[in-house]
């Protein structure tokens, strides 16, 4: 996931992002979680939530509340409506373990993990997955669904979602279709750029969530507030994702990108789609330095400002000769890390500095390279003809140069 942050002190704050993988959460297993003597089995309760999806994705709200207890139906009957302009091409649930529900319900409530999972029509060739607890009751001999703790909400949860289609994007969110078309019209812009910069092999296509608030966004994210306060927008994903891997969202928190002008919201937006297009390229070998770095570097592309306009936090450094010694570590780019700002703008230098000396072609053959293992030193030389300890003092000079 990468987050698009605003960097404090400056008189407009800009962005910059942080790659973080998605984690899935551990699942119990059939074999792992107790049945219930007289419980439902897995078999049970999958039947019971296969006919649920298949009302869903048929738009019937009676067949899908016919499986609900009446105690949790207005509920789900607000859930089925939120979800009435989403254009889904699937919706399931995967049932990995049934046991006891722990209110001592006997052989009459039972408690099921299920993997939910759903998928965009036109924009998602594999499932956005989030896992939650359901717990059944059974009625008249009958089993039914009697309410759900998720480990993550969804936009529907929050309410009713509304969705405008842009030539490369769709955007998803709770405000009106004025707000939305905004972010439309930046991921627009964007995409193409993206493009540009990174070539094929991509959808050419991003999903942006716009939640109403940095509580809700959070709650995206399965995370405390105050993780994001000062966080624009985070890109979920997963590092070296294959075809099957999790759909990647860019979700916003509309609060701090409120805060950003016209051209900090595109940065971040250009710089979140650049995270979309390379996540099947950078895995865990990629230092984040060439990550964050890359996607600045395409976020900033032909806006022909200088690198003191878009690194002020290092150029008050360099001005205090306190110049960085090293290329920024991963550590560095903890939401929380004491020089964050620094960090970013350090990063874009060294993908900006590798664009001027060695060409844009390199920068992309370099990133490529990083993620498929080995050294960067390894990678350095094999594509620039240069290693680690040499191209670091090339960047010291570059940051000296351009930032003095």
């Amino acid at each position: 996931m990468a987050a698009a942050r605003t960097r404090p002190g400056t008189a407009a704050p800009w962005c910059a992002a942080v790659l973080v993988v998605l984690t899935l959460l551990a699942l119990l297993t059939g074999s792992g979680a107790a049945v219930a003597p007289t419980g439902p089995g897995v078999p049970a309760v999958q039947s019971v939530l296969d006919r649920h999806a298949a009302a869903l994705l048929h738009r019937d709200e009676t067949a899908f509340l016919a499986d609900v207890d009446p105690g949790f139906r207005d509920r789900q009957r607000q859930v089925f409506r939120n979800l009435a302009q989403v254009p889904l091409d699937a919706w399931s649930y995967r049932v990995t373990g049934v046991g006891p529900d722990g209110d001592g319900g006997g052989g009459d409530r039972a408690l099921a993990r299920v993997r939910v999972g759903y998928r965009l029509t036109g924009y998602d060739t594999s499932a956005v997955t989030s896992d939650a607890d359901l717990a059944l009751v059974r009625r008249g001999g009958r089993w039914y669904v009697a309410g759900d703790r998720h480990d993550a909400q969804q936009l529907w949860d929050q309410g009713p979602v509304r969705l405008v289609r842009g030539a490369h994007s769709l955007v998803l969110g709770t405000d009106g279709p004025a707000v939305l078309r905004t972010y439309a019209d930046a991921a627009d812009r964007a995409v193409p750029a993206v493009g540009r910069a990174w070539g094929n092999g991509w959808s050419g296509r991003v999903v942006v969530e716009v939640p109403s608030s940095l509580a809700r966004m959070a709650a995206l994210l399965h995370a405390a507030p105050d993780t994001y306060r000062d966080i624009a927008a985070v890109t979920t994903g997963e590092l070296g994702g294959s075809s099957g891997a999790p759909a990647d969202r860019v979700i916003i928190n509309p609060e701090a990108f409120g805060e950003l002008s016209a051209f900090g919201r595109q940065v971040v937006l250009t710089h979140e789609t650049t995270h979309v297009a390379t996540r099947a390229a950078t895995t865990a070998t990629t230092p984040l330095w060439l990550s964050e770095g890359f996607a600045d570097w395409v976020g900033y592309g032909g806006t022909g400002r200088t690198a003191r306009q878009d690194a002020p936090e290092l150029s008050r450094d360099v001005a205090a000769g306190k110049a960085p010694r090293q290329l920024p570590s991963d550590a560095d780019f903890g939401t929380t890390a004491g020089g964050l700002a620094q960090a970013y703008e350090g990063a874009w230098l060294a993908c900006r500095l590798i664009a001027a000396d060695w060409g844009d072609a390199k920068l992309t053959e370099l990133y490529r390279a990083a993620g498929t293992g080995g050294s960067l030193d390894t990678h350095l030389r094999a594509v620039l003809g240069t290693g680690l300890d040499d191209f670091t003092a090339r960047w010291r000079a570059y940051v000296q140069r351009e930032l003095a």
